[in-house]
């Protein structure tokens, strides 16, 4: 009896075992071996480079009067982004890829400003000085960033590997990277592309601010002295703020400080500042126009509130839109009335928003001041009903003060409480609102014999109407005319009964005078107290620049 050969396994089965065993020995080889260690070594030395650069390559530099911080960021395009809040951003194709210079311009130095001030020869020197001090900069941020990402570097190493010959080559490898991406930024260096910016922000977005921008090569010596005037006139407002008189209260005095229209000025948080210290103010009451565009890069601006350490209380303007009104919400220390009350040591505070967005709006454009009246009366309307239904179901016992931003919000709130504020005019004001209309008598209860004789009622109250300034100057446009706009602010002096015994206005002249004046104002002794004229239907004939 023959035996039948045993089968063989496929010839693709024998291939498979063949590969698989090659796999095997080559995975188990020293060199793969050594390719998986140089590998796992670099990716952790990149790694520890780049957590060192993004969370700590960064440097504050001086240019000129200005205080920058200069940070380096990894990036696959390279090139130059110089922020100047609440203006935009400004965007430079200075080099190619991998790294990304950063360049955030902040406030002015004070003393350097009045030196520049002192000295007019030096506003031209430090603009030669300048190139120098911001190539200064940039090198020392690159000595920082190099000797950071090679400590990054080697602090990830020592922490995964546990072996100093592989901590070393993480060091090695980050410093090689990074040196290579500094000397590939430095090769393709493109020292024209000052004069081919792109711009984002409100200079696209607002052109009204800056002119047309394919014109700025054609007119750069006039926007540059322009510039120099700015830069000149906001550093007196500067210097000047810290000068404003004291006044000492009585210990049971509540102190508010009434601001409006800062429309993006970058002194109007100093001032507020310092007038909140030196008057140790309880509250700050903002009557809205924060801001100009409404734009959400402007919503940088208002982070400067918690600097301010009380509360600031807002009202939206017709220039906020409610991106800017969230922004503020966000801060942790203001607080955003929206159709609400809030209280501040016992004082009762209502407020509403202006219904109307109308950030396009400007002095040679009125049209738009008429457009919906009705708007603004049926706010205020809304915010006195809010209030009677308040006090009706025992919320709150009276409102004290009510907030809106423009004057024609306010006839509604007239016998309901003491004090209106307001702004929206660029125009400080104080009056008292006409009464309220009588209700019209009932003729069938009149004519009934039994009817009884009418209850003696008591006087409406007196509704004090005090419309604020511009905190801001009227912000950019307070420098367009031959008389800046004066920065005003007011600060309201309330007793233990809450009631407005006195108010201080405060006024600086406007951006580029160094005067400032303040006029106590005692209620009661003013010809303001007397009760205004029932107005008529049609709007008011005092200048309405915010619109």
């Amino acid at each position: 009896m023959t035996t039948e050969p045993a089968p063989t396994a496929p010839a693709w089965r024998r291939r498979l075992r063949s590969a698989a065993r090659l796999t095997g020995r080559a995975l188990r080889s020293r060199w793969t071996r050594r390719i998986r260690v140089g590998a796992a070594v670099g990716l952790v030395s990149i790694v520890g480079a780049l957590i060192g650069v993004m969370l700590f390559a960064h440097a504050g530099i001086n240019v000129g009067p200005f205080s920058a911080e200069m940070s380096i960021r990894p990036s696959v395009h390279g090139g130059t982004e110089v922020n100047i809040p609440p203006l935009g951003s400004l965007h430079l194709d200075s080099h190619r890829g991998p790294l990304h210079l950063k360049v955030d311009l902040g406030s002015l130095d004070q003393s350097r400003t009045e030196a520049l001030i002192d000295n007019p020869s030096a506003i031209s020197s430090a603009g030669d000085r300048a190139v120098d001090e911001v190539v200064s900069g940039v090198t020392r941020l690159g000595l920082r960033t190099l000797g950071l990402a090679v400590l990054s570097a080697l602090l990830c190493a020592a922490l995964v590997f546990r072996d100093v010959r592989r901590t070393a080559a993480a060091g090695v490898t980050a410093l090689v990277v990074t040196a290579g991406s500094f000397a590939a930024a430095a090769g393709t260096l493109r020292p024209d592309a000052i004069s081919e910016p792109r711009y984002e922000g409100l200079l696209v977005n607002a052109p009204a601010v800056v002119g047309d921008a394919r014109r700025i090569a054609d007119n750069y010596g006039r926007y540059a002295e322009q510039l120099q005037a700015i830069v000149g006139n906001v550093s007196r407002v500067y210097s000047t703020i810290s000068a404003l008189p004291v006044y000492e209260p009585a210990g049971n005095t509540t102190r508010l400080l009434h601001v409006s229209d800062l429309h993006l000025n970058p002194s109007s948080f100093g001032l507020i500042r310092t007038v909140v210290e030196t008057f140790e103010i309880d509250a700050v009451i903002d009557t809205g126009d924060i801001v100009d565009w409404g734009s959400g890069a402007e919503t940088s601006y208002v982070s400067a509130i918690p600097s301010i350490q009380v509360p600031y209380i807002y009202v939206r303007g017709n220039h906020d839109s409610a991106a800017i009104q969230a922004a503020v919400g966000r801060q942790r220390n203001a607080v955003v009335l929206d159709n609400t009350t809030t209280t501040v040591d016992g004082l009762t505070i209502a407020g509403i928003g202006d219904p109307q967005f109308t950030p396009d709006k400007s002095e040679s454009n009125e049209a738009g001041d008429d457009a919906a009246p009705q708007l603004l009366t049926a706010a205020g309307e809304t915010l006195a009903t809010t209030i009677r239904d308040a006090t009706a179901r025992g919320t709150i016992d009276k409102a004290d003060i009510a907030l809106v931003h423009d004057p024609e919000m306010a006839q509604p709130l007239s016998g309901l409480v003491p004090l209106v504020l307001a702004g929206h005019r660029h125009q400080r004001s104080v009056s008292v609102l006409p009464p309220p209309a009588a209700p019209e008598p009932d003729p069938s209860a009149s004519a009934s014999p039994a009817a009884s004789p009418p209850a003696a009622t008591a006087p409406p109250m007196t509704t004090r109407l005090m419309i604020e300034g511009s905190t801001g100057g009227a912000g950019l446009r307070g420098l367009e005319n031959e008389e800046p706009t004066p920065l005003t602010l007011s600060v309201l002096y309330f007793d233990e009964l809450n009631e407005l015994k006195a108010y201080d206005d405060i006024q600086l002249g406007g951006t580029g005078q160094s005067n400032v004046e303040m006029q106590r104002n005692v209620v009661g002794l003013s010809p303001e107290d007397e009760a205004a004229p029932t107005p008529t239907p049609s709007r008011p004939a005092a200048p309405q620049p915010s619109r």
